[in-house]
């Protein structure tokens, strides 16, 4: 036999190379307690779309977006597993989740989703939202509990629960110096909900130091957000919000001749009473879920007022400046003089991809022929783009894409979008992987057989 013929043969016989297993990522909170292995994400599970298979995992700023085939997607949620295709249906939208996947040229594919289990803990050790309602509500010394933050001092600054002090369960060695001298007194640990493991974690470590009356307010910031306000100090809201240019409603209180003398910029001015007005005019809707701060003069009783009004409303990230424009002069902040605004102006950061409202529909407006470097892609199924279709828009739904994206121009700029903007999104990571020029609106469109439209 020929010596190469020879050599071919001891190479095929040689046993294939397993290719590298996919990256792990991970949202960033979820480093505290969990490692990640190669070929898994974890994050949050942000939408799912089961028309075209695909969802949606969110890590921190990024989403992931992930194909599943249902019929062979392990689901595992409440120590069950189901193999069915219906496991994604019980799974809710914000819920921690670990994802297995497997990638192929740019394609990831999900084959396991693990919904994070709550946190085990004893009935004895837990303290519901009305009960820490009330302690937090006691007058100092008279029962009033040391109420600790478990996560990161990011978070904190975002908001927490009043009186609490933040002693992250990452640097609880170092700053164990918080806890009370008293052994006997009463400590409650908070994190971000009842999957996250940071305050059980905290409990622990406090007993295994000699302290008796240990408890876990379980449910976290989720839960009381949507019960009552938090507070920021002005230091934290400082880093959290303006330094990052976070969009934020902030509503001063004081009257607008005293606001006018110094301000937090981007404040509105608003009279004590008058939230139910503005409510009824230009506020962001409470599904935005913006984040609000209230600010009066000290922090006081008006402030607390307005923002449970504004969480009765539906809001679930509203904050009460802590000490109130007082405290922000305090510590040498900077101010704006001059006129307050008395109308908000609130448009929240862009998704990734996403192009503004108001430029879609501009650009959706013009005749077809004025717009002929860009091509709207509608998404939607067939049926849906029969009741009504932009005019001069493709109609390619989102299960087909993959099989017909050579039938797209990349030379033209391609603007997506569906009927609520999560199957655009995904249409819109799917082109951007394959080098075409994209963005997508992320709203709510509605679309009539004459071509016009409404957005939400």
């Amino acid at each position: 036999m020929h010596p190469r013929s020879l050599a071919f043969l001891a190479l095929a016989a040689l046993p294939a190379l397993a290719a590298d297993p996919p990256k792990a990522a991970s949202a960033q909170i979820c480093t505290a307690c969990h490692t990640t292995a190669p070929g898994n994400l974890r994050g949050y599970l942000d939408d799912v779309a089961p028309k075209a298979r695909l969802l949606h995992v969110k890590l921190d700023g990024d989403i992931q977006v992930l194909h599943y085939d249902s019929k062979a997607l392990k689901v595992l949620a409440d120590g069950k597993v189901d193999t069915t295709g219906t496991g994604l249906d019980a799974l809710k939208r914000g819920q921690a989740v670990r994802v297995e996947y497997t990638e192929k040229q740019d394609v990831k594919t999900a084959t396991l989703v693990s919904a994070k289990p709550p946190a085990r803990l004893a009935a004895a050790d837990l303290v519901s939202t009305e009960d820490l309602q009330r302690l937090v509500a006691l007058s100092p010394g008279t029962g009033t509990p040391f109420l600790f933050d478990a996560r990161p001092p990011a978070r904190f600054n975002e908001g927490s629960i009043p009186t609490a002090v933040n002693l992250p369960f990452t640097e609880f060695d170092q700053q164990a110096d918080k806890l009370p001298a008293d052994k006997g007194a009463l400590v409650i640990f908070f994190c971000h909900g009842k999957t996250c493991n940071m305050s059980p974690c905290a409990l622990a470590k406090t007993r295994s130091l000699g302290y008796t009356n240990v408890k876990v307010y379980q449910d976290g910031m989720p839960a009381w957000y949507a019960k009552s306000y938090g507070v920021v100090s002005p230091a934290s809201f400082k880093k959290a919000f303006l330094d990052k240019d976070v969009p934020t409603v902030i509503l001063d209180l004081r009257p607008a001749g005293e606001a006018g003398k110094g301000f937090i910029r981007g404040a509105v001015s608003v009279a004590p009473g008058g939230v139910k007005d503005l409510l009824a005019r230009e506020f962001p809707a409470a599904r935005l879920r913006p984040p609000i701060l209230v600010v009066d003069g000290e922090g006081g009783e008006t402030a607390k007022t307005t923002a449970l009004e504004l969480v009765r409303a539906g809001y679930t990230h509203v904050n009460v400046l802590t000490g109130g424009f007082s405290a922000w002069q305090a510590a040498s902040l900077s101010a704006e003089t001059g006129p307050t605004a008395t109308k908000v102006a609130y448009a929240p950061r862009l998704r990734t991809g996403s192009i503004p409202n108001e430029e879609f529909a501009r650009i959706a407006s013009l005749a077809p022929e004025a717009r002929k470097d860009i091509l709207i892609l509608d998404v939607r199924n067939r049926l849906e783009a029969k009741d009504g279709m932009i005019k001069g828009a493709l109609n390619l739904p989102l299960e087909e894409l993959e099989a017909r994206m050579s039938e797209l121009p990349k030379d033209r700029r391609i603007l997506i979008h569906c009927g609520m903007g999560t199957r655009a999104e995904s249409a819109y990571r799917m082109l951007k992987g394959k080098g075409f020029n994209a963005a997508y609106l992320n709203a709510e469109i509605t679309i009539i057989d004459t071509g016009e439209f409404i957005l939400d």
